[in-house]
């Protein structure tokens, strides 16, 4: 039986497998087992575009009996409580069935349940021949307010993207400082201001400074951005992301693209790099390994794709 106190449920639709396998390897330091991990390690789902649920288990048992006798010994006392059944792969418990199960525990658990407004929601699920209950989290989505930002461009990347490329960078500890060095209209700047990253931007084009600014400020987010190339600045950093740019605006040839990694290796050891081209070799030519990487369809538009290069300095083990 399994002995990690958090369950994770992950949703993605196909193009985005890999990107969030992506994500657990360095969140969890493994990757999911279909859409399922379990991990000692407590993650906010709403920091991920891909973490739909959390159960941070109370109990758990082979025996479904046993499990409610468990929970029904631990004298849990709640107000306005609510329990929901998270159907897994692999569970064929009939809905009625379900609803059964969750009476059952409705009935250990000492306080009046509340639907509608429930001050804690537990979480039952079924799992590879193992019964688990505990506090359910859920992804509550308010991040997806930033897709109203004021200012926006075709080629920006979702942020779906964007606030998995901040826990790729981070390894999800909010201690680490990042600059986006090509930040853009600041899609990725808004995703770590929600997660409470320390973050600054930069970005050779002053329009996109200006865009940038107003997104931030527009949910009331603060952060430094400064119109300046990137071999200017000097300020030391734990990762630095990289959204090379490909646009009407600014597009990067290969010299300006060995500039900005090269300008970008005296910033930080660890960098975080989204290309459209396959610049394995300008990423080495600068000194660092390539610790993973993976491809991203847009969907709809497979013949579109675009690069994850995940890359630390020295000699490292690739996992390409």
């Amino acid at each position: 039986m399994l002995s990690k106190k958090n369950l994770y449920y992950f949703g993605y639709d196909d193009t985005e497998q890999a990107l969030c396998h992506l994500e657990s390897k360095h969140i969890f330091n493994k990757q999911a087992k279909g859409k399922v991990l379990f991990s000692d390690i407590k993650f906010e789902p709403s920091n991920s575009a891909f973490i739909k649920r959390r159960i941070d288990v109370i109990s758990s048992s082979e025996n479904y009996e046993t499990l409610v006798d468990k929970i029904k010994q631990e004298n849990i006392n709640v107000e306005g409580f609510k329990i929901e059944y998270l159907v897994l792969d692999g569970d064929t418990t009939a809905y009625k069935s379900r609803l059964n199960k969750l009476r059952d525990f409705g009935y250990v658990i000492e306080g009046n349940p509340d639907y509608y407004h429930p001050t804690t929601t537990y979480g039952l699920c079924y799992y590879e021949s193992c019964w688990y209950f505990g506090v359910l989290i859920k992804n509550n989505l308010s991040w997806r307010k930033h897709n109203e930002k004021p200012f926006s461009y075709s080629n920006s990347i979702s942020i779906n993207i964007a606030k998995t490329i901040v826990n790729i960078a981070t390894a999800a500890n909010k201690k680490t400082t990042l600059l986006d060095a090509c930040c853009g209209a600041g899609t990725i700047m808004l995703e770590a201001c929600f997660a409470g990253y320390s973050i600054e931007g930069c970005d050779i084009n002053w329009k996109l400074c200006r865009d940038a600014r107003a997104n931030l400020a527009h949910f009331d987010y603060t952060a430094n951005i400064i119109r300046s190339d990137i071999k200017d600045i000097s300020k030391k950093y734990d990762a630095v992301i990289i959204d090379l740019p490909y646009n009407l605006l600014s597009c990067a040839s290969d010299h300006d693209i060995q500039h900005i990694i090269n300008a970008a290796s005296k910033l930080s050891d660890r960098l975080v790099i989204i290309s459209i081209a396959d610049i394995e070799g300008l990423i080495q030519k600068a000194g660092f390994s390539i610790l993973d990487c993976c491809s991203i369809s847009k969907k709809g538009k497979i013949s579109f794709a675009r690069k994850v290069w995940v890359c630390e300095k020295g000699d490292k083990r690739s996992n390409l």
